[in-house]
């Protein structure tokens, strides 16, 4: 039987960054990332878009973003000379239309008040910024100036790993099967393999597989996966502006950006058209009727486009209001929520990951209070919505 003070299930950038910032907050207790996948081919992580943005409603999803930003500046004195995710600062670019322009101010006035380097685009000023756009029906667009982009997952997430293991972090290969717990703590968990490895405290870093891992120590978490898809497109009468586009969002919610000599698109389903088979089969038809028509409308040379790629990531979806839920709860104080990202981990693992350490070393929050995402809004049924889920 393994002994280690912190165990931490699931091995991606939010996993990854807990075991990092452990370290980095002092602490010297053993420490243990249990993953199911360490190629990482299914993860979250690796098969996510890689985008960084500021532009959220929620004062704290801004705050995490900016600390994301903070960290990919100076990636290199924090990680080494070689370290790079290959981050392309090309900005985001969310359109409204009239019915949604409120919300868009509102969210702009927040977002640069907390440090967003953002601005409102309208008219004539946003057409001739985008050329390659078509303006119909459109009231402004918040383009990020600076700040924003996308990046390599892989290599950001493989940096907290890799800088883990260097400071004595185990990681062991091991899909969880059962969690005791005595006196409103947890005590142990046990492998599919049939292992039991004790630990002082729990972090639940696992993704999509969030809430089946909360119900296993007998709490009632509202996390799972959702499909995603993600197109790759080949566009040969792309012009060189639009190589150089932001990640643009329609009011309609489908989004593309640049990737190399190509482009990446894609769109979440409404909720009667989310997928009934959780698996890894991309379905073309839904890039037919639901992306192509609206995306050749807004940006015209995506008319003669062809698909040459695809594949299928999972968001750890919190079904109660698509926000993160982070902490403890009395009801096991030892057990450390880090969950339901909803589609923007990436950016925020890192953060999520230094907050669940401070909790851990310090008992609170020290660089920024993200109390708002406490568990306990989920027994209590009170939202916090996000208004901007990509």
């Amino acid at each position: 039987m393994k002994q280690f003070d912190v165990v931490i299930v699931g091995g991606g950038i939010v996993g990854s960054a807990t075991a990092y910032y452990l370290r980095k907050h002092g602490f010297k207790g053993s420490v243990a990332i249990v993953e199911k996948d360490t190629t990482y081919q299914f993860s979250c992580t690796a098969r996510s878009a890689g985008g960084l943005r500021q532009q959220f409603s929620t004062p704290e999803n801004i705050a995490l973003s900016l600390f994301g930003l903070k960290l990919i500046r100076t990636l290199k004195a924090e990680f080494g000379a070689d370290a790079d995710v290959g981050f392309k600062e090309q900005g985001y670019l969310i359109l409204a239309s009239e019915d949604g322009l409120p919300i868009l101010e509102d969210n702009h006035r927040v977002q640069t008040s907390i440090g967003a380097d953002n601005v409102l685009l309208k008219g004539e000023e946003l057409a001739a910024r985008f050329p390659w756009l078509v303006c119909d029906g459109l009231a402004a667009g918040c383009f990020g100036l600076t700040g924003e982009g996308w990046m390599d997952p892989y290599l950001l997430m493989s940096l907290f790993r890799k800088a883990a293991v260097a400071q004595g972090v185990e990681v062991i290969t091991g899909d969880v099967a059962a969690i005791s717990t005595e006196n409103s703590r947890v005590r142990s968990v046990t492998l599919v393999s049939g292992e039991t490895i004790t630990c002082n405290a729990l972090v639940n870093a696992a993704g999509a597989g969030a809430g089946m891992l909360a119900a296993m120590a007998g709490l009632k978490l509202p996390v799972g996966p959702r499909k995603r898809y993600v197109y790759v497109l080949d566009c040969p009468a792309a012009s060189d502006a639009l190589h150089k586009a932001p990640l643009t969002v329609q009011p309609n919610g489908i989004w593309f950006r640049p990737e190399g000599r190509n482009f990446i698109c894609g769109l979440s389903p409404e909720d009667h058209e989310e997928p009934a088979d959780v698996d890894w089969e991309v379905d073309y038809g839904f890039f037919e009727e639901r992306i192509w028509p609206g995306l050749a409308e807004r940006v015209p040379p995506f008319e003669a486009i062809k698909v040459i790629n695809a594949w299928v990531g999972h968001y750890d979806y919190n079904a109660l209001d698509q926000n993160a839920v982070l902490g403890t709860t009395p009801a096991l104080a030892n057990f450390y929520f880090a969950n339901g990202f909803s589609g923007h981990g990436l950016q925020q693992g890192p953060a999520a990951g230094n907050a669940i350490a401070e909790l851990i070393v310090h008992g609170g929050y020290r660089s920024i209070d993200l109390s708002c995402f406490t568990f306990d809004r989920i027994a209590k049924n009170a939202p916090l919505f996000e208004k901007n889920v990509i």
